[in-house]
């Protein structure tokens, strides 16, 4: 496994670079996962705008404003933090005792690089402003798109998808955050998909009807895209061991055509280090699981790249505004009920049943998906007679 992308260079190429060591296998792929989300999600409103399927918001601007005393120092606090932690993470590089998690949420840094950046980053934002200055600065109304507005879906997909899958977590195993809160907040592992998708999807749907965005249409364009960003997600997971792994398997049962590793695996030098000590193996990161386990991670970012792939090309063929979301939803709820069979997960206690939190939110959104689709078929229907 590669908990940082130090350790895939040193084995993949062969090259050690130990400022690599700060840049988490995990939090590299979703960076990925997100970039071709947002890539997908302004090729699709483009498509859709030419469709005559949205209409762009009108919004009146300031220009030739000088740079504020607030904007020089948001940048210059904005460059300091990166200086300050980042290239202070950097600097510290050849440090293998240097947890950058632990030295992020410290009082550690470099104050000299924090001035250094923040002054760079104030500077800049300041001669930006100033070749913009008018002398009299004067308001324009501008037309603004709904692909103009991916950097903003984006970070709203960020923030509350992040928060929202920290938090689902804590709930589900809030025995174990009471134990050590700290510890869990800040740890790598320890994110439900569901709870990110849900917090996400809620503060899209509000920032969307805030700039009259038909919620269905903008639905459609980032299903292809976000089953994509999933399963790229999920190879972060494999790559990095964070957990997300399944029951113990046994080889013996495995289908004779399949290779060993897509059956059972024991995912040596984990990030979350979990299992037995490897035998001679010095430093962090030093763990091995002392039975083989289902490669769950490996199985959805496979399903989940096959599933888009479907979506890309449903989105030609489904003219209904929603009908794509909702086979997203389907899809969505029937890979992650059947690949709960076999994951590690806590068990709740509903009723006599022990389900999983992900079996009932994907139950849910299955059959949110069937909901959806024969109520925008009978819609269509009706307006068509009509």
């Amino acid at each position: 496994m590669y908990p940082n992308l130090y350790y895939a260079f040193r084995d993949l190429v062969g090259v050690e670079l130990p400022f690599l060591r700060f840049l988490n296998t995990f939090g590299f792929f979703v960076a990925i996962a997100f970039v071709a989300a947002a890539t997908s999600l302004t090729y699709e409103l483009r498509r859709k705008s030419k469709q005559a399927l949205f209409v762009p918001e009108e919004t009146t601007i300031l220009v030739g404003k000088p740079a504020s005393l607030q904007d020089i120092l948001f940048n210059f606090s904005l460059g300091f933090l990166l200086g300050f932690k980042l290239l202070g993470l950097f600097f510290l590089a050849n440090d293998e005792a240097v947890d950058p998690p632990s030295f992020i949420f410290s009082g550690e840094g470099n104050l000299p690089m924090g001035v250094l950046v923040g002054s760079f980053f104030a500077v800049t934002k300041w001669r930006e402003k100033n070749k913009q200055k008018l002398e009299k600065p004067e308001k324009r109304i501008i037309r603004v798109w709904p692909e103009d507005r991916v950097g903003d879906i984006t970070l709203l997909a960020l923030v509350f998808g992040l928060a929202g899958a920290k938090l689902f977590d804590i709930f589900e195993n809030w025995s174990d955050f009471l134990k050590r809160p700290g510890d869990y907040l800040f740890s790598p592992a320890g994110l439900t998909m569901y709870g990110g998708l849900i917090c996400a999807t809620i503060a899209i749907a509000i920032y969307a009807k805030r700039h009259k965005i038909g919620f269905l249409d903008l639905s459609d364009a980032i299903a292809p895209g976000l089953m994509l960003a999933y399963g790229i997600g999920r190879m972060g997971c494999q790559l990095s061991g964070d957990g997300d792994w399944g029951i113990v398997s046994e080889l013996a049962s495995k289908p004779f055509f399949l290779p060993d590793w897509t059956w059972s695996q024991t995912y040596p030098h984990n990030v979350i280090e979990a299992g037995v000590p490897i035998t001679d193996c010095v430093g962090p990161y030093c763990n091995v699981l002392p039975n083989g386990v289902y490669p769950t991670a490996l199985y959805e970012s496979v399903a989940s790249i096959i599933l888009s792939l479907v979506l890309f090309y449903s989105k030609n063929h489904l003219k209904v505004s929603g009908s794509l979301f909702s086979l997203y939803l389907i899809f969505n709820g029937i890979e992650r009920f059947l690949i709960e069979k076999i994951r590690v997960n806590n068990q709740l206690d509903l009723f006599g049943f022990h389900p999983t939190q992900a079996e009932i939110i994907s139950t849910i959104i299955f059959l949110t998906g069937i909901v959806l689709a024969f109520y925008l078929k009978s819609r269509h229907k009706t307006s068509a007679e009509s």
